[in-house]
């Protein structure tokens, strides 16, 4: 047991056993009663505020004096635990698609955080999972989940869990929350915040094109890709894309829906097939594609998202990045799972990710702040200027235009089909769409 609460049952024991007679306290103060004589009582924290406490004390009965200073004495015991700031549990789990180049150093600066703010210890650990995989084991851990956050990835993803039960509501300080703005991009703007309070968004981050410059330049002796249509317009790039599969990650999945609803469901497949045709490997998880492009297997990589090539490119590859004009933009949405174990720490985490030093933290690796009043920018030098550089002089998505063509709903509502489309008609038939393309 605390100590301040061991001091107050402490003083609640003494109450007790001095008191000779039965009283009731009364929710609000509207009586107290002893045996044989009632006195009206304002309950407040102040001694001298108190009708029966005054009546007392006139009366001269030593005891009953004695009564009223425990009882005070008790009664602020109460009020400065109930004013004292809500504990968090001592250990968080996550389970995310992040890679650990940004989930590692979020988790290490907020047990720094938390431990500044509530003097605890806070033990992390994380799953590393694609966010199709995640959401797949969420479901089937049920009512007895392995981790307390799921954090990343394609927000229908997030609606879908929501909607299952597999969700539960939070709410991060006002303040904080009302920072992200609603909706970002036309036509259709993209939600950075679910309204019913299931997940918020924590940084934007574009999934787009990655090439290596070297090998596109002077191995294959073209130009680099503007465009999606540039990529499966140049016959050398046939063989020389990486992409990982729609039912694995979020970012294709994601961005195969960008393709389709820019496009129409036909002309949509119709470009998706040739992709396929044009693919070299299909990867296990969309963190691999830039990392193969790094190294020079392939020429291309597909649907990467923005901070993983940036990575690699703080690691002295030799690559590029680009987004082409309505490519996705994730809010990375976070969520805390019911049933979860640690709830408040889970709160208390996101609470830390939406506050500037938070947000400080996705500028300098590469990410965009979901707030508009924070943008990229650092020192001459910094990793946050070499950022603005990589994404061709972005700095913030709140300043200009941001295209969208992806239809949350849309995409929602035909999940399911997407993937299964993928698998039998696009990956199930590839050696026939590469003798086609």
């Amino acid at each position: 047991m605390a100590t301040d609460e061991a001091s107050a049952l402490c003083w609640c024991t003494v109450f007790l056993f001095l008191c000779h007679s039965r009283w009731r306290r009364c929710v609000g103060g509207t009586m107290l009663a002893a045996r044989g004589k009632h006195h009206a009582c304002v309950v407040s924290m102040e001694l001298g505020e108190c009708s029966m406490s005054r009546a007392i004390l006139r009366g001269g009965n030593p005891m009953k004096r004695l009564l009223v200073l425990v009882l005070a004495v008790a009664m602020m015991a109460s009020a400065t635990l109930s004013a004292a700031p809500a504990k968090i549990e001592a250990e968080l789990s996550l389970i995310t698609p992040v890679a650990s180049f940004v989930s590692v150093a979020a988790l290490d600066a907020f047990k720094v955080w938390a431990k500044a703010k509530y003097g605890i210890d806070v033990k992390t650990n994380y799953t590393a999972k694609g966010t199709q995989l995640a959401v797949g084991l969420i479901r089937e851990w049920g009512a007895n989940p392995q981790a307390d956050v799921i954090w990343g990835g394609e927000t229908v993803l997030y609606d879908m869990l929501a909607a299952d039960g597999f969700l539960v509501k939070h709410e991060a300080p006002k303040a904080l929350l009302d920072r992200i703005p609603a909706t970002m991009g036309t036509p259709n703007p993209m939600p950075l915040k679910d309204p019913r309070g299931f997940w918020t968004g924590t940084a934007l981050e574009p999934y787009g094109i990655v090439y290596n410059e070297g090998l596109v330049a002077r191995r294959l002796r073209t130009a680099a890709p503007k465009t999606w249509e540039d990529m499966l317009g140049n016959p050398k790039f046939k063989g020389q894309i990486a992409q990982c599969t729609p039912d694995n990650s979020s970012s294709n999945h994601a961005t195969y829906e960008v393709i389709l609803q820019k496009y129409g469901w036909d002309k949509g497949w119709e470009w998706l097939s040739k992709l396929g045709a044009y693919t070299g490997q299909f990867v296990a998880k969309s963190g691999d594609v830039p990392g193969v492009v790094a190294k020079g297997e392939y020429a291309l990589g597909f649907a990467v998202p923005s901070y993983m090539a940036f990575e690699n490119y703080l690691n002295g590859a030799d690559i590029r990045f680009f987004a082409p004009p309505g490519a996705y933009v994730t809010p990375e949405p976070i969520g805390i799972i019911k049933n979860c174990k640690n709830p408040n720490a889970a709160k208390a985490f996101i609470e830390f990710l939406l506050t500037d030093e938070g947000q400080r933290l996705f500028i300098d690796r590469g990410l965009f702040p979901v707030v508009p009043d924070m943008r990229v920018e650092g020192a001459p030098g910094s990793t946050a200027e070499l950022a603005v550089t990589f994404y061709g002089g972005r700095r913030s998505y709140f300043e200009g235009a941001v295209e969208n063509t992806y239809d949350n709903a849309l995409s929602k509502s035909r999940e399911s089909e997407v993937n299964k489309y993928f698998r039998e008609n696009i990956f199930a038939k590839l050696d026939a769409l590469k003798a086609k393309y």
